[in-house]
């Protein structure tokens, strides 16, 4: 096993040189993969509708190609959904992954061509590994099993008769692993891939449960019951007595910063390591690459070009694209990419914000659809999420969920506030401290939000439930959204998820 274990280590060792490359001359090679993408594109029927073979710079690309949101692109996957080709890739597509972001009642399907399965999603997982054992050269890595926590595959709804299938990318990632890789990692695919989730989190539980489990690869939120039910099987006080040689956890689709405190509490180690990936069913973007740094590396290689939109013109009506050398450091983008599996100046619904230019570094700050802007507060995710793992960390509490929405003004003489539902696996000690915290830290890290908030001007302290462990997983459970692609919406403008969760809340008491 060892040997095994140094050999893949130096397999894997072997990309590092690439990724040197686009670290060093970033913009030359975006300026590669936009050619390519361009070129690719003349001979689709979107790239004839939009006069791709009159392109021969970024300019002329954003003169003739539209910028589409998932309305603007779907009929074009609905026809390739049907069963026609080359409509907006050169390839054929005989995937799509099936995502719905948050947990709206409409699925989004995006194709998956072979090239972008294999230059950019499987790209970013040989990445993750070779920028791992290259930090941590004393990793054991490949002397034991990799436990990943998968979605479910479905026939594809628009031709269930024909061989395309969809599935969330995690799942589609699986079902077409290289045999070497499946040997590596657990449960059995048949278990990986089950749709009733409850039932799958049971097998998963026992068909890992005596493995040599060496790293972890999934969702924070979902993870957190798969340990919890192998921890009760066995008897164990944490996870580390089932599976002593656990070294690392790598970690995608929310913030990790509100869990932090959990994962300590179930693997007790300090020498346990944790990677955050930024991947989605649009692609594989982004990569911890510095073991003292949650800053993400831009992966710029992988058959993806970048635009960008600064987050105040989002909502104007012909908002300035820039492309990456224009980006400024501390300014917040919502992310456009053109894909080699067929999307073309889409927008993700993501925003980062860059930490560096050289190389390109950057932190999820957020959604375009999740924040709560009622009063002119400007509130993002990622200032929820700090504000949050702060007032948890100072009262000694542990967060499993979260959800905030506007308590919107009632007359002309009534203030507004926010209102918060939050639920523990360990209660603050001291509820009151706990949101007096969470309220100042959001006030120290958003000034527009603490203007909002000074002498009450138009916001009020925050409205804050605590919930018991179990009211998100029932919530998601009602709506047939367990599992998979589905996570809870940290913010919202509106107080639909709220009205939603209130009921239940009460069902608490």
């Amino acid at each position: 096993m060892e040997v095994l274990n140094s050999f893949m280590t130096w397999i894997f060792k072997n990309r590092l040189g690439q990724i040197e490359n686009f670290k060093e001359n970033p913009l030359e090679v975006q300026h590669e993969i936009f050619l390519d993408l361009i070129e690719a594109g003349k001979r689709t029927k979107f790239g004839k509708e939009f006069n791709f073979s009159s392109i021969r710079t970024y300019q002329d690309f954003a003169k003739n190609v539209p910028v589409l949101d998932y309305d603007g692109i779907k009929p074009y996957i609905d026809k390739i959904m049907k069963g026609e080709q080359f409509v907006l890739w050169n390839s054929e597509i005989e995937w799509f992954s099936k995502s719905s972001g948050t947990t709206s009642s409409r699925s989004k399907y995006i194709p998956v061509s072979e090239e972008s399965l294999e230059e950019c999603h499987y790209k970013g997982g040989k990445d993750m590994v070779s920028i791992y054992v290259n930090n941590f050269p004393d990793s054991k890595l490949f002397s034991g099993k990799s436990l990943s926590i998968g979605g479910t595959l479905e026939k594809n709804p628009l031709n269930p008769n024909g061989t395309a299938k969809a599935g969330d990318i995690s799942a589609v990632i699986m079902q077409n692993l290289p045999i070497w890789a499946q040997f590596v990692r657990t449960p059995s695919l048949e278990t990986a891939l089950m749709s009733e989730w409850e039932e799958k989190i049971e097998k998963m539980a026992r068909e890992t449960m005596d493995e040599n489990v060496v790293s972890i690869a999934g969702v924070p939120t979902w993870t957190i019951v798969l340990l919890k039910r192998i921890m009760e099987l066995k008897k164990a006080k944490n996870i580390l007595e089932v599976w002593p040689n656990l070294e690392v956890f790598f970690h995608g689709a929310v913030a990790f910063g509100p869990y932090r405190s959990l994962f300590k509490e179930l693997i007790p180690s300090e020498k346990m390591r944790y990677m955050e990936t930024y991947n989605a069913s649009e692609g594989f973007f982004g990569l911890q690459d510095q073991p003292d740094s949650d800053e993400l590396l831009l992966l710029l290689d992988y058959g993806i070009f970048y635009e960008f939109i600064p987050m105040e013109e989002w909502n104007s009506e012909n908002p300035t694209l820039i492309p990456l050398g224009d980006v400024e450091v501390g300014k917040n983008y919502a992310v456009v990419i053109t894909t080699n599996g067929g999307l073309w100046r889409y927008k993700i619904g993501d925003t980062i914000r860059f930490t560096s230019t050289y190389p390109y570094r950057f932190k999820i700050s957020g959604r375009t659809k999740h924040f709560i802007n009622a009063f002119g507060e400007e509130v993002i995710v990622e200032n929820a999420e700090n504000a949050i793992a702060f007032a948890a960390e100072k009262t000694q509490a542990t967060i499993l969920n979260f959800t905030a929405a506007p308590v919107y003004f009632e007359s002309s003489g009534s203030k507004g506030a926010h209102e918060w539902i939050i639920e523990f696996k360990t209660p603050p000690k001291d509820g009151e401290e706990f949101k007096k915290l969470l309220d100042q830290h959001l006030r120290e890290i958003n000034s527009d939000y603490d203007a909002k908030r000074y002498k009450d001007l138009a916001l009020t302290q925050p409205l804050i439930h605590f919930a018991q462990e179990g009211l998100f997983e029932s919530w998601l459970g009602k709506k047939g959204k367990l599992g998979g692609q589905n996570k809870v919406p940290r913010l919202a403008n509106n107080r639909e998820y709220l009205e939603e969760l209130l009921p239940l809340l009460k069902e608490q008491e």
